[in-house]
This record gives C-alpha cells, structure tokens and sequence, in this order.
C-alpha cells in the first residue's frame, strides 16, 4: 500500500485515530491509515464488519467490476467472479480485516462527537458510558445507514402488509402473492425483478399506453410457479436504464471516463447511448427520462442498471404504475387516480445518512444531512474530521471509498506530531 514502507510509527500514541463503522470505507480507511504507521480503532456497533452488506437482499451483486472493486492493499480473488456476489463481499470484508491486522471493536456504537475539552482532537461518546480521546475521527457509518419510510396518508391502517426493502431477502415468502415495489432505483428495480423468478404470464403481454390503467387495477393474475404473483412496480420518477456491460464494456468504466465531463456533454451523450442500447419502454408504461443522465448524478441520482429489469417489463413479468399517493383501507392509491389492492407493498424508498446526533452539533452538515466536505477535505469548523461512504458516484462507490481512504491517510498523517 502507498506510504507504507517509509511510514513513521505512530503505534504508540496515546490518542489514536478512530474510524466508526466497520464497512468497506472504514476499514479500508483503516487499512490505509495503518499502512502509514498510525494507529487506528475501527468501533462498529454491530457484532462483526460489513453489517448493512449481511442484510441485503440475497441476489445482490457488486454493480462494479471485481477489480475496481478492490479495496487498498487486497485484491479481490478471481474466483469471485467479474460481478461480486453479496456473501463473497462480506468474506472479503471479513478477510480484508484480518489480513490488515485492524484493531477492531464491536458491538459499541459511538452516538456523538465533540471538540476534546483542551481543543486537541475529539472526544467520542459511546454506549456503556465510554469517553474515547481521539486525535482525528473518521466517519463511515455508511451511506445506507436508517432505512426511510414515506409518511404515506393512511398507510398505518393498510389492511396488506408494508416492509421496507431492508427487510426484503428474496421472493419465498411471497410466492403466489401480488406485490407493489416502490421506487425504481436500483434496489426497487432489482427486487422487482428478483420477485418474478418463477413466474410465467398466462398470456402474452401486450404493450399499453401510459395512460392507460391497465396493470394499474386488479385483475389479469398470472400464473405462478414459484416467486409472486403479480409484481408492479410504482414509479415516482423515470430512472435511467443503464446496461451494466456492453460488449465487455462495464457501465462504470464509462463512469469513470466521464465524471469530469461538463453535465450538458454527458447527459448529451448519455442519451444517444440510450437510445441505441435500451429500447424505449413507454408503450409499457415506462418512458424515457426527460432530464438528462448525468443532471440527476448531481441531484443525488444514479442510473439503474440493467439485471433483468428491461426484459420484465417488456413480458410483462413487472408492470410500471404511476407513484404512490396513499393508502385506504386495504388499497393503495396511485398518482393517476388508480387504485390497487397488493398483499405486499416493499418500500425501496432509500436511506437516511442519520448523521444529526452523532456530528449535527458541528455545523458539518448541509441542509439534506449530508457531509458538507468528503473524503480529504474537513469542515474549517471541524478540522480532524473526516467523512467517508457518503456518496453514490457513478464511478462506483468501493472505488471512490478505496481512492479516499488513501487520501484521508495521507491527509491525517500530516496532520499529527512526528513520533516520539
């Protein structure tokens, strides 16, 4: 790892640098820091590390390629295959811990940070009463921290059953059921798709209109042979539909390419890419977007990938429905002026970064909960205050993670006083 060779040792310092949270951020932030000689405890309020990968969805797969994947120092191994599995992520995390060394410790969670009583670096409070003297501070508690329920009108007296996708494992226990998947983002697109495995139509699909409230209404259930019965998908806002490869080529390669490109260049050439790798779905129910790919990256939105989702729609397998409005009784009522009547409803509605009690104090973070500065930079209100994890680039988020920790280290290790 850079740095390490000529690090200076700093094992012994009495103040050393935490990082909270145990996923691929902090410990790769770890690991960097490590390797230059500092000493660093990584605190995480679960029993063991990679906690948010153990509770996804059991289809998930990296959306990155293995080898932009890897974190600083270890790579990933290649029989892992190009796509990474979500049990191999957590062997990975798990090995990358031992194989550094990390000085771990579990099942306290670090609730707030303040300025150390004599202006010198941090003072952690934790559960059990602790008081941990810190010199810099590294936050990854993860961009997928609290998951976020809407407030739907009605929606505590829906006669079905409501379930955040974060508690969404895979599609056995709603064989034979009729589902509404909230939110097309990633997460709802691919667990729309993962609910239909096993499910055959009973007929041919046909295209519709979007106007028309066909798939919006009871009705027309198909035949199952395993997985749901019917699965709709409520669509908010129109994603971009991204093919994860493309003749060997990775979305993210692509990513990467052009994150430094001006918006309007990229969301031009996002949509001639577009139209001649994704079919237009409108007579389905699901347009092309009408704000361009890489102005929704900066509002916080990135494409979806494709893994099966183009194809549900198209057989009818997933059927797109206007937004949910509310609830009635045992209905949900759409954008449109439908009304369904779904025995599940899986809300892929997001996360919060839930950062307020722990740093809100600081004056670190914007009107939207978000770090202010990321990775190398600190608040001129909290110098020795780092933020990993926070983002979601279109470059792929392990990458960025692995880029940052090494700049968060470099960053730190200029920051405190030489070796005694």
């Amino acid at each position: 790892m850079p740095g390490a060779s000529a690090a200076p040792d700093r094992t012994t310092q009495p103040r050393p640098v935490y990082v909270i949270g145990a996923g691929p951020g902090g410990l790769a932030a770890a690991a960097a820091l490590r390797a230059r000689g500092v000493r660093t405890v990584v605190v995480e309020r679960s029993e063991s590390v990679g906690a948010s990968w153990r509770r996804h969805y059991d289809r998930l797969h990296l959306h990155t390629t293995r080898r932009l994947s890897a974190l600083p120092g270890l790579a990933m191994p290649r029989r892992f295959g190009r796509w990474v599995a979500r049990d191999d992520v957590v062997r990975y995390l798990e090995k990358y811990a031992e194989f550094h060394e990390l000085e771990l410790v579990t099942g306290v969670e670090v609730t707030r940070i303040e300025r150390a009583d004599d202006g010198n670096g941090w003072t952690l409070h934790a559960t059990g009463g602790r008081a941990l003297a810190a010199s810099a501070v590294v936050v990854a508690t993860g961009f997928n921290h609290t998951p976020a329920l809407p407030d739907w009108p009605g929606r505590d007296a829906f006669g079905g059953r409501l379930l955040h996708a974060a508690d969404y494992r895979n599609p056995g226990p709603y064989a034979g059921q009729d589902v509404l998947v909230v939110g097309t983002g990633n997460t709802g697109a691919e667990i729309a798709v993962d609910l239909t495995e096993g499910h055959t139509p009973r007929t041919a699909p046909t295209a519709r209109t979007a106007s028309s409230s066909d798939g919006a209404t009871d009705g027309g259930a198909a035949g199952v042979t395993g997985g749901a019965a019917r699965v709709r998908l409520a669509v908010r806002t129109v994603p971009h539909l991204v093919r994860r490869s493309t003749a060997g080529w990775p979305a993210q390669r692509t990513g990467i390419l052009v994150r430094r490109l001006p918006v309007r260049l990229v969301d031009r050439l996002g949509a001639l890419v577009a139209r001649v790798s994704v079919p237009d779905l409108s007579a389905y129910g699901l347009p092309r977007p009408t704000t361009g790919l890489y102005s929704r990256v900066e509002e916080g939105a990135i494409p979806v990938q494709d893994v099966g989702l183009i194809d549900a729609v198209r057989t009818g397998r997933v059927e797109p429905v206007a937004a949910v409005v509310s609830f009635d009784g045992d209905a949900v009522v759409l954008a449109d002026g439908s009304r369904v009547t779904p025995d599940v409803v899986i809300a892929a509605t997001g996360y919060r970064r839930a950062l307020e009690g722990l740093v809100g104090h600081l004056g670190v973070l914007d009107g939207r909960g978000r770090p202010r500065a990321h990775g190398a930079r600190t608040s001129p209100r909290a110098p020795g205050l780092y933020f990993t994890g926070f983002a979601n680039p279109i470059s792929g988020t392990f990458r960025e993670m692995a880029l940052d920790a090494v700049k968060i280290a470099k960053a730190v290790s200029r920051t405190l006083p030489p070796p005694a």
